[in-house]
């Protein structure tokens, strides 16, 4: 009888660890498959090899809530005033770290790309405002963004950005294309050859 109880029992351990290994392998699988649901489609595999972090690029254009910010001298803007062109709006701080470390290559992007048909937004949500941010740019060489900012910290909300930095691509419709959470090497060849794919399909 007791050589039959433990039979039985080792039968037993050895199904839970199947079932425990069957598991994980599904948990894997499912962790993987969503990895690359994440990515930027086939096409636009440039922005991938640019990054760890790919953008999400949706299937069709999404439409934004209208948000307001102001300009480094006080003016009142809106979403609405950058129709016409495509923009690469950045949600960032001047307290974040990895903000702070990517903004040098999207100075470098604007100066690449930048100009009527493209335009790099780096949106400041700093409550310090608007010196804070231009000490910054000081002490980092910043030359060809503009500033921007929104001391109440609602774009965030309003445009669900779950952390900084995060970046919205934006088409000449004033419609999200895509976003990627995270930070990036923003003037690499790749991510500008990918970019350059949406300045053109507007």
């Amino acid at each position: 009888m007791s050589i039959l109880l433990h039979g039985q029992r080792t039968i037993v351990f050895l199904a839970a660890g199947t079932l425990a290994l069957a598991g994980t392998a599904i948990v894997g699988a499912i962790y993987f498959s969503g990895d690359t649901q994440t990515r930027a489609p086939q096409g636009d595999t440039p922005a991938e090899t640019a990054s760890t972090r790919s953008f999400v690029i949706h299937e069709a254009p999404r439409s934004l809530p209208e948000i307001k910010f102001e300009d480094g001298n006080g003016e009142s803007l809106a979403l609405a005033d950058l129709r016409g062109k495509t923009v690469l709006l950045n949600i960032w701080a001047t307290w974040c770290v990895p903000c702070r470390e990517e903004m040098p290559t999207l100075d470098a992007l604007e100066a690449k790309l930048g100009g009527p048909a493209f335009e790099v937004v780096p949106l400041s949500i700093d409550r310090a405002g608007s010196e804070v941010v231009r000490k910054f740019y000081a002490e980092t060489d910043i030359e060809h963004l503009g500033l921007y900012i929104d001391t109440s910290m609602r774009v965030s909300i309003d445009l669900q950005a779950p952390g900084l930095p995060t970046t919205l691509l934006i088409d000449s419709k004033g419609r999200e294309l895509g976003r990627l959470v995270g930070p990036t090497e923003w003037d690499a060849p790749a991510m500008i050859a990918f970019l350059k794919t949406h300045l053109t399909s507007n």
